[in-house]
């Protein structure tokens, strides 16, 4: 999979555009959800990732920084697809036995 290497140590570009960890299948946007969802810190993030480097978490956490409205849209179009999926689907039929049993 042909990249595109960035001003940043760590971080390519792949084929669409997105920023990856050099190296890895790991996106920038991965480790920042991480970074905002559970409000760890690099050295957490390495510890849930011992195959990511300080180095590399530091340069997604950089490129970030960066580039925060455009990998904001980003997260909120993730966002409002996962919202947009999860109300199609309507309820699974567990809910549905769970609820017709009166456990919810």
């Amino acid at each position: 999979m042909p990249t595109v290497q960035t001003n940043y140590e760590h971080i390519s570009l792949d084929e669409k555009g997105v920023p990856i960890i050099s190296g890895t299948t790991a996106k920038v946007i991965e480790v920042v959800l991480e970074k905002i969802a559970y409000g760890w810190s690099a050295e957490e993030i390495h510890f849930q990732h011992p195959y990511l480097t300080l180095g590399q978490i530091y340069s997604a956490l950089a490129y970030y920084s960066d580039h925060q409205e455009e990998l904001d849209k980003d997260i909120e179009q993730r966002i409002e697809h996962a919202d947009h999926l999860y109300r199609s689907m309507g309820h699974s039929p567990l809910f549905h036995r769970l609820k017709t049993k009166g456990l919810i």
